[in-house]
């Protein structure tokens, strides 16, 4: 494929670019901020230029904000080919632009920042090459609401590399995290932070990534489901979670039969998750697999308790023995009132 431009005379000026600013630059910066760049160069270059041009004609022109344009200055600014000067007046917006002579700039920085610059630029256009990279930075740039910077780019081909990641699963990243911030962007680190947890987790692609999101979900409404039927209006401890866990993942009891444990909790006046372990762990030693398991195992645990009860009972109405006072009665009638008054006097004489 070649490319190629059609000659005429007709003449409506020419602006001529530094092949330095197309070649290292121009890659580094956004399609607004090479906008910005290019309009405002014009103006420079032109013979009669215009004195009422300034930052606000470019945000008309371009028809974007003009902190939109400012932010343009300021990235230009920060890769040193253009200084921004403040202007005496009260307006917050109003700078004058200093060009700086890419050339010069170019020679005085060879050996120091113009290879690392260079570098990245070269690198950042070598990936656009790759379809698939191109459109995970157009992706990226409509989920943020901006356009990435070179810096933000050069970061996630980093990220990529090192975790080995396929675009689309970054971009699902960026996804996640609008959707769990209630749309609020965040930073490049953040998304980092994402991607690692998921490489940590043995999660490579998005399909992965998906199923693990519907488990994490489905057992979120399970340790919901479980502190309700407890009374727990309250979020489970990491330690609650690995223990309900336990009983889900290790023991794989059923939600109905954790539940059923649940219900006796009942029978204390403080529930919590260690009274209701015990519960599971005695359904576990019983190998209880069903309700109908429960039943029966309460069923075997009252009879032998009404068996205790009743061996207990049985101990407890042995024959009593009779003992002379039991005939204290029949001995008194055997006595008319002045046999007894005679018998209490005989037997009150030694004690007076």
């Amino acid at each position: 494929m070649f490319f190629y431009k059609e000659e005429n005379d007709i003449d409506f000026g020419e602006t001529t670019i530094p092949n330095i600013f197309i070649d290292i630059y121009m890659p580094m910066g956004d399609g607004l901020y090479t906008k910005v760049y290019l309009l405002a160069y014009r103006q420079v270059c032109s013979s009669i230029p215009d004195p009422k041009f300034d930052n606000r004609a470019i945000s008309r022109i371009l028809e974007v904000p003009l902190s939109d344009v400012i932010d343009a200055w300021k990235f230009w600014e920060k890769q040193n080919i253009i200084k921004m000067h403040k202007n005496n007046t009260l307006d917050d917006y109003d700078y004058s632009i200093e060009f700086l002579d890419l050339k010069k700039l170019c020679v005085e920085n060879l050996q120091v920042n113009t290879p690392s610059i260079k570098s990245n630029s070269t690198r950042i256009v070598s990936a656009g090459e790759n379809p698939s990279i191109t459109k995970m930075f157009n992706t990226i740039n409509r989920i943020i609401g901006r356009f990435l910077t070179p810096n933000e780019k050069i970061k996630l081909l980093d990220i990529r590399e090192k975790f080995n990641l396929s675009p689309d699963v970054i971009v699902f990243a960026y996804e996640q995290s609008l959707e769990s911030n209630n749309g609020v962007p965040k930073s490049i680190n953040y998304i980092e932070g994402i991607l690692r947890n998921w490489y940590d987790l043995g999660l490579y692609t998005k399909e992965d990534i998906e199923n693990n999101i519907i488990k994490d979900k489905e057992r979120y409404n399970m340790h919901k489901l479980i502190f309700k039927s407890l009374g727990f209006s309250r979020q489970p401890s990491s330690e609650e979670k690995r223990i309900m866990n336990t009983w889900i993942d290790k023991y794989n009891m059923d939600i109905e039969i954790i539940l059923e444990a649940c219900s006796k909790s009942k029978n204390t006046s403080n529930p919590s998750i260690s009274y209701i372990n015990g519960v599971i762990e005695k359904y576990r030693k019983s190998n209880v697999k069903t309700l109908a398991d429960i039943e029966k195992l309460e069923d075997e645990f009252n009879q032998k308790r009404q068996e205790i009860k009743n061996n207990t009972s049985s101990k407890n109405t042995t024959p009593k023995v009779k003992t002379r006072f039991h005939n204290i009665n029949e001995t008194f009638r055997n006595y008319n009132p002045d046999e007894l008054e005679k018998l209490l006097k005989e037997s009150q004489k030694g004690k007076f």
